[in-house]
């Protein structure tokens, strides 16, 4: 996730639960975070049977509105995790094989497969590279554009592959917009129905959703920006999600993306067989498997999970196998710096203490 737009930094307002407890280093770290990468951010770490939740920042530009512990957010890439999951169990039940060519519903992608959307080696290319960003004058007019699948897909599929299925790593949204397809196409729901009903429900996950395009957050959350064309900052926190669509549109809470990935890692909502592969890498020495991403930390921890960036929010949510070390951060950033530069530091020391 890099982000580098130049915009004055802002000022920032430490505020964590409960001070007496808190992990001093743990709030200094996340302070970092923010002033130089941030308006605001929370965080849920989770320690054997500990939890902090910290925060810093403000919610909103202009304000000392401390960011709420228990804010929604838009998850980004993180949704991909989400649906992945979906993907895979109806794997399990036999209505969808990974080396199931793409072509079976989408004739003119030829020679991909089901596994190799999942692990980003399908070599289609990306198409947030077919759209407007900011600073540019087209993205602020989509604002409140509703982009259909089918219209992504094709603006995509219009540019020449990056590589030969299977050959490389490279990250494409396009895999999951297709993806979500595929989920409609082989079990007549859409891929939102699906993972409300196989994951959101069965977790009790009541602060997470799939808005489609409606373009609120629901209560509470911090404002988050993107950059204006003069370098100051645009409040962007309700927008139409269907420019992220399958890729990217969910919104959820740090608190919630910890039972997630706490379910998913610990084997309640895959098989066995499926969540090693979702763990397996495409490519030799990759970090990236089946919709799981993983990190390795200084003191030669494992952490899985993914990072998601919707333009205004940026979010890391990551659990090591034996579930006893887990971290879910978001930030709003304000992209005077790269977030990844200060952040990944933090979720080191996090896990690592």
């Amino acid at each position: 996730m890099k982000t580098l737009v130049g915009i004055a930094a802002l000022a920032l307002l430490a505020a964590p639960l409960q001070a007496e407890a808190a992990p001093h280093k743990l709030q200094r770290g996340l302070d970092e975070v923010v002033r130089t990468a941030g308006v605001g951010a929370q965080v849920e770490v989770r320690d054997r049977n500990s939890v902090w939740r910290g925060r810093s920042g403000v919610a909103e530009v202009g304000t000392t509105k401390p960011v709420p512990l228990d804010g929604h957010f838009r998850i980004g890439s993180i949704t991909k995790t989400f649906l992945a999951t979906v993907v895979l169990q109806l794997v399990a039940e036999k209505r969808l094989r990974l080396d199931d060519p793409v072509s079976n519903w989408f004739p003119e992608i030829d020679g991909v497969t089901v596994r190799q959307l999942l692990n980003h080696t399908s070599g289609l290319y990306d198409v947030l590279y077919t759209l407007p960003r900011p600073p540019q004058p087209e993205f602020y007019a989509n604002r409140w554009r509703t982009w259909t699948a089918d219209e992504l897909i094709q603006r995509a599929l219009a540019n020449p592959p990056t590589g030969e299925p299977g050959e490389k790593y490279k990250y494409s949204n396009t895999n999951y917009l297709l993806l979500g397809e595929i989920v409609e196409k082989v079990t007549g729901r859409s891929y939102a129905r699906q993972i409300e009903r196989r994951i959101i429900r069965r977790l009790n996950l009541e602060h997470t959703s799939l808005p489609g395009t409606t373009p609120q957050l629901p209560e509470p959350h911090a404002h988050g920006y993107v950059p204006n064309p003069d370098r100051t900052l645009l409040d962007y926190t309700e927008m139409n999600p269907s420019l992220f669509g399958a890729a990217g549109e969910m919104i959820s809470t740090t608190h919630d993306l910890d039972r997630f990935m706490t379910a998913l890692l610990s084997g309640r909502l895959l098989p066995p067989y499926l969540l090693k592969q979702m763990k397996t890498p495409g490519t030799k020495d990759g970090h990236y498997g089946l919709g799981l991403a993983w990190r390795d930390t200084t003191c030669g921890m494992r952490a899985y999970g993914n990072d998601g960036d919707a333009l205004a929010y940026q979010s890391w949510s990551f659990t090591t196998a034996d579930l006893r070390h887990r971290v879910s951060l978001v930030l709003t950033p304000n992209f005077t710096s790269d977030s990844d530069d200060v952040v990944d530091p933090f979720l080191d020391k996090a896990f690592c203490g």
